[in-house]
Order: C-alpha cells, then sequence, then structure tokens
C-alpha cells in the first residue's frame, strides 16, 4: 500500500488526489475523536497548572498510596466506590494541584533548600525519633516500608514539603486571630444568664381528642414514608475483642484498689487548685533578698508596685498543679499544706518567688467501692488484649478450612451470638437498642452491605479486637399498608395535637410574662413550681436541656419564651445577662487566639493557594480523573 502511495505521489493528478485524501482525513480526525490532540490535552495528563501538570501516573500512585493508608486506619478494606463516596479521589487531586501550584510559586521567588538541609530536617523528625531520642534508621525504614515509599522517593517529596513550608509560613506564620474575633468568641462562651424557669407538663395540654379514621387515613397519605417498615437482617456474629476475653472475676481486690489511688484524682474527682501570685527575678540573691522582706512583714503588693507592676502583672489566678507547667514550680508550689510564700525557684524566665493566697482542696466524687466493678473490668480488658491475635489467627485458620462461623468459633472455645433481627441503626423492632450491635457502625455497614451466604472480611473494633459475621436472613424494607401502620399513625397524630396545644398553652404564659406578669403568678396559675437556674451558659447544664438553652439564648435578656423538654415543655424568664470585660492577658483569652490560629491561618492559606490557581490558569480533565479511579463507566 505504501508503495502505491508513493507511485502515486509522483504524478501530478496522483499527487491532487491524496492531498483530498489526506485532507478528508484530517478532518475526520478533528471531529470524530481526537481534538483533545489540537486542543492541548494529552491522555497522559490529568491537570495542568501554569507550565506544570499533574499526570495520570502520578495521581494513580498518590491515590493508591492515600487509600492503602486509609485502609491500615480503618483496619478493613476498602473500595475504589466507597473512596469516590468519601471524596477520596478530589481530596488527592485537590492536594496534587496544590502542592504544584506552591511549587511553581516558589521557583518563581527563587525558593530552595539543599540536600544536606533536607537530611537534617529529616533526621529531626519526631516521628522518625527511637526511645533514646535519637534518629532510628531502622524506625526510619519501616515507616516509610509502610507508606509504600523508597528512601528516595521519600526524601523528594520531603524536600518539596519543606520549601512550600517556606513560603506558606512567610504568608501566614506571623498572623494572630483578629482581636474582633476573640472578643466575639469570648461573649459567645462566657456570657451567663440568670433565669427563673418552671416546667408545664404534658397533662397541661389537656384531653386530647381521638382523631377519626378520616383524618388517620389523611395523616398516612401526607406522611406515607414516615411508617415503611424498614430493612431488617438476621446476623451471627462473633467477637474476639478485650472485652468479651476479657475475664474480671479474676482481677483481685488489691489490684483494683492500686489502680483506683492511681486515677481517682484525674478520673472521679476535682483536683485541688490553688490561688497564686508571683514575682520574677533575674538574680537568685536578688530573690532571696525579696522572699526576706516578704517574710518580715512586706505585703505582696507592696514589693510589686516598687517593681512597677500592677495586680494583674503578678495574679496567676486559680491553678491545679498541671497548669503551673514547669514540674519543679509545681512540686514546690504543691508540696506547702497551707498559705504563703514559696521561692525562689528558676523557672525558664528568672526566679520566682510566688504567693499562696488560698487553697481549694481536692474532693473525690466516686468512692472505691463504687467503681471497683468498672476497674475490675479495665484491667482485664488489658490483660486480654495480647490473646485477642491469637484468637484471630485462630479463627481465620478455621474458616480458611471451609467451616461455618460457629463451628470456627467453638473450636477456638468460643460462640457466637445470634441477632434475629437488627436495622441499619442496630436497634430491633421494638426500637430497643441491641446491646453489641448499637453503636457498632463499621459492624452495620458491613453487614447492610453484604448478603445471605456472602463471606465477609473480618470487621476491626476501635479497642484493637475484630468481629466476624454472616448474615443468615434479610427482610426487606417495604412499605405498610395503612391498616398495618394504623397504630403508629394514630400515636404519632395524637403526639402531634398534644405538642401543638402544649406549645400554644406554654406561648400564652410566656406572652403574660413578657407583659410584665411575675413568673410566680403565671407559675401558681399553672400548678407548678419556680425553680431558678444562676450563670447558664452556652455549655450543657444539669438543670435545663440543651434544646432549652438554645432557646434561652435566642430570647433577649429580661424577654420569655418556651421551649420544648421530655414530657412537657419549659417556660421561662431570662432576669440578666452578663459578660465578664475580654481580658487579651488571660490564659483563656490566650488558650481561645492558640485554638483558633489553625483554622483562621488555614483560611487564608486557602484563598492565597485559590489566587495563585486562578494566575496559574489551573485546568482538570474530568475525564481522565474518572479513568484514573475507575469512575468512567463508559470506558
Amino acid at each position: 500500500m505504501l508503495e502505491g502511495l508513493r507511485t502515486a505521489s509522483q504524478h501530478r493528478i496522483g499527487r491532487i488526489i491524496l492531498g483530498i485524501v489526506m485532507g478528508f482525513i484530517a478532518l475526520s480526525f478533528a471531529v470524530w475523536g481526537i481534538g483533545d490532540v489540537f486542543r492541548g490535552f494529552s491522555t497522559a495528563r490529568l491537570a495542568k497548572v501554569g507550565s506544570g501538570e499533574v499526570s495520570v501516573e502520578a495521581y494513580r500512585a498518590a491515590y493508591q498510596n492515600e487509600l492503602r493508608r486509609l485502609q491500615q486506619r480503618a483496619r478493613r478494606a476498602i473500595t475504589n466506590e466507597e473512596a469516590r463516596r468519601y471524596g477520596l479521589d478530589e481530596q488527592v487531586l485537590q492536594r496534587m494541584i496544590t502542592e504544584l501550584t506552591l511549587d511553581q510559586k516558589a521557583r518563581a521567588l527563587g525558593l530552595a533548600i539543599g540536600e544536606p538541609e533536607v537530611l537534617k530536617l529529616t533526621r529531626d523528625e519526631t516521628v522518625f525519633k527511637g526511645p533514646s531520642g535519637k534518629f532510628d534508621a531502622d524506625r526510619f525504614k519501616g515507616i516509610l516500608r509502610d507508606a509504600g515509599y523508597t528512601e528516595r522517593s521519600f526524601l523528594a517529596e520531603q524536600k518539596g514539603s519543606y520549601v512550600r513550608k517556606e513560603l506558606t509560613d512567610a504568608v501566614v506564620g506571623a498572623l494572630e486571630p483578629p482581636q474582633l474575633v476573640l472578643e466575639a468568641l469570648h461573649r459567645f462562651r462566657n456570657e451567663a444568664r440568670d433565669v427563673d424557669y418552671f416546667e408545664l407538663p404534658a397533662s397541661a395540654a389537656g384531653e386530647i381528642a381521638a382523631p377519626t379514621e378520616e383524618e388517620l387515613k389523611t395523616y398516612f397519605d401526607d406522611h406515607e414514608q414516615s411508617f415503611r417498615a424498614k430493612e431488617y437482617r438476621k446476623l451471627v456474629i462473633l467477637a474476639a475483642t478485650p472485652a468479651s476475653l476479657a475475664k474480671p472475676q479474676d482481677v483481685s481486690e488489691e489490684e483494683a484498689r492500686k489502680l483506683y489511688d492511681e486515677v481517682k484524682t484525674k478520673r472521679y474527682g476535682t483536683p485541688e487548685k490553688r490561688h497564686l501570685r508571683q514575682l520574677l527575678f533575674a538574680a537568685k540573691e536578688e530573690a532571696e533578698a525579696a522572699l526576706q522582706r516578704l517574710q518580715g512583714g512586706l505585703a505582696f503588693e507592696a514589693l510589686a508596685a516598687e517593681r512597677k507592676l500592677g495586680a494583674k502583672d503578678i495574679d496567676l489566678g486559680l491553678l491545679e498543679a498541671k497548669d503551673l507547667g514547669e514540674i519543679k514550680l509545681s512540686d514546690r508550689v504543691f508540696a506547702s499544706d497551707k498559705p504563703g510564700f514559696v521561692g525562689p525557684v528558676q523557672t525558664a524566665f528568672g526566679y520566682a518567688i510566688l504567693e499562696i493566697e488560698k487553697i481549694i482542696p481536692g474532693v473525690i466524687s466516686r468512692s472505691f467501692e463504687q467503681t471497683r466493678d468498672e476497674l475490675r473490668g479495665e484491667i482485664a480488658r488489658e490483660r486480654a488484649a495480647p490473646q485477642v491475635r491469637k484468637v484471630h489467627d485462630a479463627i481465620e485458620d478455621q474458616r480458611t478450612g471451609g467451616k461455618a462461623l460457629a463451628e470456627a468459633a467453638e473450636s477456638a472455645g468460643l460462640e457466637v451470638v445470634t441477632v434475629e433481627a437488627t436495622d441499619a441503626g442496630g436497634r430491633d423492632k421494638s426500637g430497643q437498642e441491641i446491646p453489641g450491635v448499637f453503636g457498632s457502625e463499621d459492624l452495620l455497614k458491613a453487614a447492610f452491605a453484604s448478603d445471605v451466604g456472602v463471606d465477609n472480611d473480618t470487621v476491626a473494633t476501635r479497642d484493637g479486637g475484630y468481629l466476624w459475621f454472616e448474615v443468615a436472613k434479610v427482610e426487606p424494607a417495604r412499605q405498610r399498608s395503612f391498616e398495618e401502620a394504623k397504630p403508629s399513625v394514630e400515636t404519632a397524630v395524637r403526639e402531634e395535637r398534644l405538642q401543638k396545644a402544649l406549645a400554644a398553652k406554654a406561648d400564652a404564659l410566656a406572652a403574660e410574662l413578657r407583659g410584665g406578669k411575675p413568673i410566680a403568678e403565671v407559675a401558681k396559675s399553672a400548678g407548678a413550681e419556680v425553680r431558678r437556674a444562676n450563670e447558664v451558659k452556652r455549655a450543657p447544664n444539669p438543670a435545663i436541656p440543651n434544646a432549652a438553652i438554645i432557646a434561652i439564648f435566642d430570647t433577649p435578656a429580661h424577654g420569655a419564651g418556651s421551649a420544648a423538654i421530655e414530657g412537657g415543655r419549659l417556660v421561662f424568664v431570662v432576669e440578666s445577662a452578663t459578660t465578664q470585660p475580654y481580658d487579651a492577658t488571660s490564659i483563656e483569652a490566650k488558650a481561645a487566639a492558640e485554638q483558633l490560629k489553625p483554622a483562621f491561618t488555614n483560611d487564608i492559606l486557602e484563598q492565597y493557594v485559590g489566587a495563585l490557581e486562578k494566575i496559574y490558569n489551573v485546568s482538570i480533565n474530568q475525564k481522565a480523573l474518572e479513568a484514573a479511579t475507575g469512575g468512567d463507566q463508559s470506558q
């Protein structure tokens, strides 16, 4: 054929015909499928960022590495489809685009880092240090191997990471959250309200008329989906966890008592606190001389005034031992059994003299007798943990040999648990929580993604154990008929009417309060008792449910309102609303600033990267992305 083309091209007419044919072919290519070539999109390119690009192969490698890490954290297999539902594919691509964008900006600014510096910084990373606190080469190699890196590829990635950090630190390193935001957060957290309230029981709504048959049918038609029968599954479950293998009865009283003594202050009580004031001195001799003056009768405030310090400058507030930071300092301060002076104590900031103004003793809220069984269980679970892996291997050996789950359990000296019917939330047909299933999200998710007769993967538990399961039966979800759902429909109608009537009653009482009527008089007319809650904040309160707290803070000071609570409705008056002045030097304010800083700097950094991406004109080949992760079903 090629010989024929060469022969034809030697004659004028042949050349004309060949030109027409080749033009027709080129036109066909443009129309039917290689337009991307002319538009500059290679099939090997997934995204373009300025003069750089993300190749399909590089993306696939990064995606697979991230998927493997996700599987290691979840301790189970995760499919591509599941990973895409989590958004893993787009997260990996966005990270690569961000890194490429910052790399190009760093090059434009002339930022770089040498190999020796990369090695030094890597060796200083905490994660690569052994028990001695020094770089551990074996640990380093093991972590790289588990993460799927070679030493060369990891150091290359680290080099880029350090340069990008150099750039981003220059952009956001010195930024602090705005004072206006910190003050708003302070007001939100610390606004305290004194509230008078009374509870209106459900019986205050009066008699609720029984709905007619026609009203029930209408309600059923309007809320048909609410009365669907859920899908239920019968499960056979085998657990090999520290809790299931634990033997609390083998733990002695002495062992439980020893653990109680170790943890009682931290877990079951309030630690001792001390109100402290502090003065710092540059030299030890100066601090000793100051202490002698204080012990001779000089007031702490007077000594502070000599050093031109105010009350706020020396007051540390009410602190626990851990709040002092330095062990040497906390040991000295909390060794004294009465108020007085402590020092001099050498600290990172100089020699400190402290005055203990007040001591608030620690309080233990739960006795050993109240916690004995709980502590025995904890010790037993800790002892059983090493056995879990052995049991896992034994069960897996039996399953590999083709044995059913019940047989495999019996051979290991364990028993399976049969759950007759559970919904996807771990509740039975009456709506009750099923022990051992309710709250086991990974187990339920796997069970409802499986089917009868399927050999399922092991489900790892968060306490380091394992669960095996078989789906024995499936009852599909279905639409219930009106007659079948009628009792539930009637209950729902009655409850809805009761809540409406109760809300109307409560709102009428709240209107009387807003009109100036004393709450004691309004509560008396409703047959209720007035209560007072002081310093209610936007935080859980033992006296008032969370829903009512939201309503209280939606109501202006001296206003009144109501909120639904379990068993009735709460009617309240906001007597006062106060907020302590904002002190930027307080421990709370500094902690809030530290908490907000990462979110604040991340927001600024996102805006910076977004602006760079616009400058570098980022474009993504969506088809290539779908194909790279197996998401393009047309291919």
